[in-house]
């Protein structure tokens, strides 16, 4: 966890600039409009104090004519109310909506950038569900930052306001001590500093171990959202060799974890409550108390009574915020504090990764429609190298079938996409010709199979007749009807269906430069072959990279280069 100082700098650096985004000035005004409205909000506070004196002073009286004016008084207060309130609430939503949704652009863009997504899980640190930090941390940042901000806001006002208001109505108290006579003024609101510091300095102390034990459940919680969301996402795999009890197991070990931080975070809330409850009850009464010798001696009326109990009430509860608060703040805090370690993590992979660093592998444009691979190596995250000393060479409308280590043959090809910057060495890129890498299992989004199939282009950058006629051609014609159905289709469709849409894509792509890891290893011998032939026929300027483990391959290519 930061240091307070080093975290609101971070925490400034990251979300602050929106304040000054391109939408500056509609944020502005609504930062000055929610300025105003809580202004507004203290003055219908005053108004109702002033109104509470005037209402007591009239029963005191028994006035009919001063309760019926209390009373018209009270019905104006209620409309100005509901409509601030109202007002109020609208616009500082729209600012807590408009910071998240920037803040999320942001973090995600950095995230999602040139495969940082994938690169960050090798990256040391605390950045783990980097979904869950951005779809739920983000939005208690951004949230409960304006929350806080406002409330923190009004507070200050509303303690301006009546520590004004108590001084008149404390008066002056005269004592005598030692046989000296003394004269205090404004008794009731030292009274009041007294009473909110020391109950704030009290809260404090009893809510810290609630900030880390947040901390360590949001953790916990986003890794039972996360093994739960692979289970489903692996729901057939884990049928298919009857794995059921083992995620039970798994799922049981991290709801254990979940308990444990429950039941530290209870430990802290109870701690809490405790206090806070005696302090709610003892707020309720001891302004009343502070304040009725002098009503009882006759030195104010019942309204001055009310109207200073009220008072004390309020300049109390803003000296209470931090009390008042905790719990959010810890709250806010756990998860600024996740967000910023995604965030720092992401930053700091940008550093690692940029060209010129011995350790780390050089990716580069080329003059010449030439991949070249110079003096490469490659190595594990903590540095510990596993190939070196790689030369190769390919050209134009070369074949090239990789074999050896294909563990080793699956880094050279993420390191020549750029997902692998850890070695040493340099890649050159045949300039302005973009690689395109099939793994062995192609991401299929949710949505309908053409959406899956044309991914990342636009469904409609592609006719129905030719989907149709390349579904035909890669043995997927039974899907050709499927085209506008919806479906989870990483589970829908078999291995062996999912490797046939990669070779779909391929041709629907056509590049020039094709990388190709253990692209078809789910068909048998037979389907592989037609795979390579048909796209030695319908790509035939198209230089290949192929790792795969069929003998049957050979044919299909023109020389071999051999990893460790």
């Amino acid at each position: 966890m930061h240091n307070a100082k080093g975290f609101f700098l971070q925490f400034i650096a990251l979300a602050g600039p929106y304040w000054n985004s391109e939408d500056k000035a509609v944020i502005r005004k609504r930062a000055l409009a929610l300025i105003l409205l809580t202004i507004l909000q203290i003055v219908m506070a005053i108004l109702i104090n002033a109104w509470s004196a005037g209402l007591f002073d009239a029963l005191e009286q028994h006035s009919m004519a001063g309760l019926l004016k209390q009373i018209g008084l009270l019905v104006l207060i209620f409309v100005a109310g509901i409509l601030i309130i109202s007002k109020h609430l609208t616009v500082k939503r729209s600012l807590q909506i408009g910071w998240r949704r920037w803040l999320t652009e942001r973090v995600s863009s950095k995230w999602m950038d040139h495969g940082k997504q994938y690169q960050v899980i090798f990256m040391p640190g605390e950045h783990d569900n980097p979904d869950g930090r951005i779809a739920e941390d983000i939005r208690i940042v951004s949230e409960e930052a304006i929350q806080l901000l406002h409330s923190l806001f009004y507070s200050l006002l509303l303690l301006i306001s009546f520590t004004k208001i108590l001084w008149t109505l404390s008066g002056v108290l005269t004592f005598t001590l030692a046989g000296a006579e003394f004269q205090l003024h404004g008794h009731l609101v030292w009274i009041a500093i007294i009473y909110a510091l020391g109950a704030s300095v009290l809260g404090w102390w009893v809510g810290r171990p609630l900030v880390s034990a947040t901390n360590v459940r949001q953790t916990v919680e986003a890794n039972f959202r996360f093994g739960l969301v692979k289970a489903r996402e692996n729901s057939m795999a884990i049928a298919l060799i009857h794995g059921e009890d083992n995620e039970k197991e798994r799922f049981k070990t991290l709801f254990e974890a979940i308990s444990e931080a429950y039941d530290r975070q209870t430990l802290a809330w109870r701690n809490i409550m405790m206090f806070t409850s005696g302090y709610s009850v003892l707020s309720m009464a001891f302004p009343i108390l502070v304040s009725a010798p002098r009503y009882v001696l006759g030195s104010i009326s019942l309204g001055a009574l009310m109207q200073s109990a009220q008072a004390f009430q309020h300049m109390a509860s803003a000296l209470s915020w931090p009390v008042d608060n905790m719990a959010a703040v810890a709250n806010w805090r756990a998860s600024a504090d996740r967000v910023l370690g995604l965030v720092q993590a992401l930053s700091h992979l940008e550093e690692e990764i940029a060209c010129g660093g011995q350790d780390r592998i050089c990716l580069s444009k080329s003059q010449l429609p030439v991949l070249s691979v110079h003096d490469l190596c490659l190595a594990k995250q903590d540095g510990e190298a596993v190939a070196s000393g790689i030369h190769v060479e390919i050209k134009p409308f070369e074949r090239v079938l990789v074999n050896g280590n294909t563990a080793t043959g699956a880094k050279l090809f993420k390191a020549i996409v750029g997902l692998w910057p850890w070695g040493s060495g340099r890649i050159e890129l045949p300039d302005d010709e973009p690689m395109f890498f099939m793994p062995p299992r192609p991401y299929l989004p949710s949505g309908t199979l053409r959406e899956a199939i044309c991914y990342p282009h636009r469904p409609d950058d592609f006719s129905t007749a030719k989907l149709k006629e390349i579904l035909n051609k890669v043995g997927l014609g039974e899907l050709q009807e499927q085209l506008d159905g919806v479906e989870n289709w990483e589970t829908a469709l078999s291995r062996e269906q999912q490797q046939r849409l990669g070779a779909v894509r391929l041709l629907l792509d056509r590049p020039k430069w094709i990388l190709l890891q253990e692209a078809f290893d789910s068909l048998d011998p037979r389907g592989e072959v037609e795979m390579l032939r048909l796209i030695r026929e319908e790509l035939p300027e198209a230089a290949m990279l192929t790792i795969t483990n069929q003998p049957t391959a050979d044919a299909f290519h023109q020389r071999r280069i051999v990893l460790p």
